[in-house]
């Protein structure tokens, strides 16, 4: 499966203000297997990038294809389908129930999309420190854990594409590493891609290619 870019622009953005971009305006295409680094400084588009792929939002120029389909094609029920079976992603805001259990949170994802046994999400829990939170309340949770609760979320689906749009920034260096090496993990046991996009260069992450905005 792949994703391919023709000449995506946003709407919004001024004259020029893709000149020297290694991503906006180009002809590029994402394979599953791959992992992608998108690095970018505030505003320059990284948060609209995901929300593109994922097909939040329509308001750009040029085409997006999976498979060589136009997602601005795409009906409710093709694109409910898509992110069901082959698409994850790490919201920038999270977009937890907050006032919902940690493990509730887990399992709503789990069971709309099967992919792990219920006792993979305890073991992912212990992984990334946060086991003895999984019967309290998301609110009651720091924004570093409701991070880590929100990776271990979308790892409970099945993808082939797994979209992260910073997904470290109340994390720490070690547990940064230690929930990069989860999702990389996941996404070679799936031999899925993984599109990463942060404000700079993230080492420990095994990257083929990294693309500037």
């Amino acid at each position: 499966m792949q994703i391919f870019l023709q000449q995506v622009v946003p709407d919004f953005f001024e004259i020029d203000k893709a000149t020297g971009s290694q991503l906006w305006n180009q002809t590029l295409s994402f394979s599953t297997g791959e992992n992608v680094h998108i690095v970018a400084p505030s505003g320059s588009g990284k948060t609209s990038f995901i929300h593109f792929l994922y097909g939040l939002r329509k308001d750009y120029s040029g085409k997006i294809l999976y498979d060589n389909n136009d997602i601005k094609s795409f009906d409710a029920e093709k694109f409910s389908t898509w992110r069901q079976k082959s698409i994850s992603i790490i919201f920038q805001d999270l977009r937890l129930f907050t006032q919902q259990t940690v493990l509730q949170n887990l399992e709503i994802k789990r069971l709309l999309s099967p992919y792990h046994k219920e006792r993979r999400i305890t073991a992912m829990a212990k992984q990334l420190g946060i086991e003895s939170k999984l019967s309290k309340l998301c609110s009651t949770c720091s924004y570093g854990e409701q991070q880590r609760i929100a990776i271990i979320r979308a790892l409970q689906q099945p993808f082939d594409f797994l979209l992260l749009d910073e997904p470290f920034s109340h994390l720490d260096e070690n547990n940064r590493q230690k929930a990069m090496e989860l999702m990389q993990e996941e996404a070679t046991e799936r031999k899925a891609a993984i599109i990463l996009t942060d404000l700079k260069k993230i080492d420990y992450f095994q990257a083929e290619r990294v693309l500037y905005l």
